[in-house]
């Protein structure tokens, strides 16, 4: 507060080369103030391929058959549904998950049709089909990331659905 008085002049008040120096500290701080760095723009399109290509990558886990691999997608704090309740967390979901990766042929497989990321880049959703070891969609996924560091997306949520067929194909 003190350097404020000195930006006023008052008669007969001498000026120093002290209140001068406050004086121009002050302004600097002033106009520094408002040159906050801006906030990066987010690539939502880089973003967009990083996530379709974390799914994939994901995906390919299961296929090739690297539980480790699977297992380092998921987030500590995930939660999957899966048989008609919530599994918590990266141990109860990959130790659920282990059975899928028995025996040398993936029971199923999935590959991401759709993604969205939100404008601030953080998290982001993505959904697609889910196919028999024969190619025949069986189900749907749904899924949300959240980008834990910078090209580093983990699985938060996730959500299979059996497949009803498509509503709209059967109009066509």
């Amino acid at each position: 507060m003190n350097a404020m008085y000195h930006l006023v002049e008052i008669p007969g008040q001498k000026k120093t080369a002290g209140t001068r120096f406050t004086a121009m500290v002050f302004v600097f701080l002033v106009l520094l103030s408002g040159c906050r760095p801006s906030k990066p723009e987010v690539d939502g399109a880089g973003l967009r391929h990083q996530v379709l290509d974390t799914e994939r990558a994901f995906a390919h886990s299961m296929a090739v058959r690297d539980y480790e691999a699977f297992a380092s997608f998921i987030s500590d704090e995930a939660m999957f549904f899966s048989n008609g309740h919530w599994l918590h967390g990266k141990s109860q979901i990959s130790s659920s998950w282990k059975q899928f990766f028995q025996g040398p042929d993936a029971p199923f497989s999935w590959e991401p049709e759709h993604v969205a990321v939100l404008d601030s880049g953080t998290l982001a959703l993505s959904t697609g089909p889910v196919l028999d070891p024969k190619g025949n969609q069986i189900g749907t996924f749904t899924s949300i990331w959240r980008q834990e560091a910078p090209g580093r997306w983990r699985i938060i949520f996730d959500r299979g659905n059996p497949y009803c067929g498509n509503p709209d194909k059967a109009n066509n």
